[in-house]
């Protein structure tokens, strides 16, 4: 049995004359948790639909599970779940009825202790219409549907979407819960607080290629933080200028403010020469990081 939950190798993807994926390669363990970045656009949805054989590539291979998507959809399909980013369900059904639905179509193979505390800890009204559901609530009838029969692999496309903080935390700890069961998490998002707090690894797609992959906290490290420091003498400022990475932005007297790119390690080293009265750091968010990323990869196509 091999080691990855899903394999994609050389994925390219045409919609007639436009082309989406231009040859994604991508890799995700069992039992990880990989989140999928990308902007609108980017190919995140195309390449989730093709691992589910709903749409079919021009090239490439796939592995989900060990299995080829193309070759056995129906076992595929069968111990994995998905909750599209469009969730399209039957207005004039209640909630209940559509959970029975699914329940059916998975051979009622379903632990009901379970689907009965998913559904209270998203706290859903089962009794109503799906047509009188706000799109947060219909977005929770998609999660519950996508977690409800405990599969090996979960695929979410935007799965908070909608959702007010407190449950797209509730979202979080349902994931992580999975995961502590052995169940492998693919999810795309372009909220990247969601990833930074529960992803282990980070795959970026940009225009139809990967074009990093990390854990958020590596991301994080490559990443540029301003610090300001404060010494109780005035110092002499060139060995801070010395250091790999680090640039002065402004220095006083007192005071000195740099710019770090990567980790810190070479600068708290040569400031431990100095008699530092005090030092703050600005950490850069995983979205900071996004955005510089795409802003830089724009500057070098143009």
């Amino acid at each position: 049995m091999s080691d990855y939950a899903i394999e994609i190798q050389g994925l390219v993807k045409w919609y007639g004359s436009v082309q989406a994926l231009f040859g994604v390669d991508l890799n995700v363990k069992r039992g990880e948790i990989l989140g999928f970045l990308g902007p609108n656009g980017s190919g995140k949805t195309t390449t989730i639909r093709c691992l589910l054989d709903q749409i079919r590539p021009q090239e490439g291979k796939i592995h989900v599970l060990g299995i080829d998507p193309q070759a056995n959809p129906v076992a595929v399909k069968s111990r994995v779940s998905y909750l599209p980013g469009e969730l399209h369900l039957e207005d004039n059904l209640k909630v209940e009825q559509i959970l029975r639905y699914f329940k059916e179509l998975r051979g009622n193979q379903i632990d009901e202790n379970y689907l009965k505390e998913l559904i209270e800890r998203l706290d859903l009204d089962t009794s109503r219409t799906i047509k009188n559901l706000s799109s947060g609530n219909k977005q929770k009838v998609g999660v519950v549907q996508a977690l409800m029969h405990q599969p090996e692999l979960l695929l979410l496309d935007e799965p908070t979407s909608g959702l007010d903080p407190l449950m797209q935390q509730e979202v979080y700890a349902l994931l992580k819960e999975a995961q502590a069961h052995g169940t492998t998490i693919f999810f795309s998002s372009h909220i990247l607080s969601e990833v930074e707090a529960i992803a282990d690894r980070v795959a970026i797609i940009r225009k139809g290629v990967i074009v990093e992959e990390s854990t958020p906290s590596q991301l994080i490290d490559m990443a540029m933080r301003q610090v300001n420091v404060s010494f109780l003498e005035p110092i002499e400022i060139a060995p801070l200028e010395d250091i790999p990475g680090v640039n002065l932005l402004s220095t006083s007297d007192l005071q000195a403010t740099l710019l770090v790119e990567g980790n810190m390690d070479g600068l708290i080293k040569t400031l431990a020469q100095f008699p530092v009265k005090d030092m703050k750091t600005v950490s850069h968010t995983l979205e900071e990081i996004f955005l510089k990323y795409y802003r830089e990869e724009d500057q070098e196509d143009a």
